[in-house]
């Protein structure tokens, strides 16, 4: 693609003077990994794929069904029972022909973390259960990256930047999980399908924040309550 088509691609957000070529340039130079393509891997990888973030890596041993397609919104009901993974790759790569995707098809474990995450600059956690997110933030510190983190349940969802320039991470908010029999999910208690939208977006915003340098989260937790209009930021 020639330059001038790069330039229209992404003229609308260069033309602000926090980003300009320079920070279009810092775009396609990252690498960013997102764990999880269902409700906030979808938006997520949606925006920072259209924005031009140039090698993006999705984890997701998962497939497409029937139920994820009132909010995951890669899919339609033609990709039913096929790999979420390669799924989402083949729609990045029709929306934006000048990025890299890789899929790994594979569920995160402790023997297949640091070889997942350790090429990546930033990873962003669109899993849905604290086993994964604690294992995430864990290589995260073991291997000094960045992590965006972000959970949603009924109507309201969770934003946060952890280990970013000697911020903290996951386990000094929460130092342990919850017992998984205590902790309620979309699966049991349901989820309108825009909420995960909301949330995704803004994660994938501080993630573009983040590699163009600007003002994001530092030891912050962002509560959002989508029913009542309620925005809280916690620091911690």
């Amino acid at each position: 693609m020639s330059k001038i088509q790069e330039f229209l691609r992404y003229n609308r957000q260069t033309m602000l003077r926090e980003i300009g070529d320079a920070g279009q340039e810092k775009l396609k130079k990252a690498k960013v990994l997102v764990i999880g393509a269902g409700g906030l891997g979808c938006p997520i990888l949606q925006y920072i794929s259209t924005a031009g973030v140039g090698t993006i890596g999705i984890v997701d041993f998962d497939k497409i069904e029937i139920h994820n397609l009132h909010r995951q919104i890669l899919y339609t009901e033609n990709q039913v029972g096929q790999p979420k993974a390669t799924s989402a790759k083949s729609v990045l790569e029709s929306f934006n022909p000048l990025i890299t995707v890789t899929a790994f098809e594979e569920k995160l474990t402790i023997e297949n973390a640091k070889r997942l995450i350790e090429a990546f600059d930033i990873v962003v956690d669109g899993s849905d259960n604290f086993a994964t997110r604690y294992l995430v933030n864990d290589t995260c510190v073991t291997l000094g990256k960045t992590l965006v983190y972000g959970s949603i349940l009924k109507f309201e969802g969770q934003l946060a930047v952890f280990n970013h320039n000697g911020s903290k991470n996951l386990r000094d908010l929460f130092p342990e999980p919850p017992n998984p029999k205590d902790v309620p999910n979309c699966n049991l208690n349901g989820v309108l399908g825009t909420l995960p939208g909301i949330i995704g977006t803004m994660m994938a915003h501080e993630t573009l924040k983040l590699i163009l340098e600007l003002p994001t989260l530092k030891n912050e937790l962002v509560h959002f309550n989508t029913l009542a209009w309620r925005f809280n930021k916690l620091k911690f």
